[in-house]
């Protein structure tokens, strides 16, 4: 999920390295467009779940050092680094259990229940199954990790007030007042 074609994951290769050694994680990454103009687009944070603009530049930074040296794309293309955002993809099995009790949408490579599509509250996770609470169902849904082909967050009141809070924490964890001495 990460990455969609053998190119992404080619690209991934080389640049997981990159953005782990700069103190990021790509969360996705996204070869698009045709042969005349590419854009290469990386949606990265720390380990922590930050992802600022300064953030941006450095990891922009970082990734042009090595894709100019490596030279993997073809012709031209535009480099995209940019934070998942608030309604985010959710790409590796540790997302599922981070946002544990928000809304998310699946699509699934293969039928299941009689369906690809799932939206629901996410459970967590239990060994590489995601799991779900889907509305109306008493059981929780455990999907395979391994069948999921797009995953994301839906936009709502608590996710919105969850980045509020945890902006809020940042900022007060970055004031110097906030810092006093004993």
């Amino acid at each position: 999920m990460r990455g969609k074609t053998a190119e992404d994951l080619r690209l991934l290769e080389l640049l997981d390295p990159v953005a782990e050694a700069a103190g990021y994680e790509i969360v996705r990454l996204r070869l698009m467009g045709g042969a005349e103009q590419r854009r290469l687009q990386i949606m990265a944070e720390t380990p922590e779940g930050v992802m600022n603009v300064e953030d941006c530049a450095a990891l922009s930074r970082a990734v042009s050092e090595i894709m100019d040296a490596a030279d993997p794309i073809t012709g031209e293309y535009v480099l995209e680094v940019s934070s998942p955002g608030i309604d985010r993809p959710l790409t590796r099995l540790k997302d599922f259990d981070v946002y544990e009790g928000h809304e998310a949408k699946l699509e699934l490579d293969r039928m299941a229940e009689g369906r690809k599509r799932f939206r629901g509250v996410l459970a967590g996770t239990d060994e590489g199954q995601v799991c779900m609470d889907l509305e109306g169902e008493d059981e929780t849904v455990l999907v395979p990790f391994d069948w999921i082909v797009e995953a994301k967050l839906v936009l709502s009141d608590e996710l919105m007030k969850r980045g509020a809070e945890q902006r809020a924490q940042r900022l007060a964890s970055d004031d110097p007042a906030s810092h006093q001495e004993d």
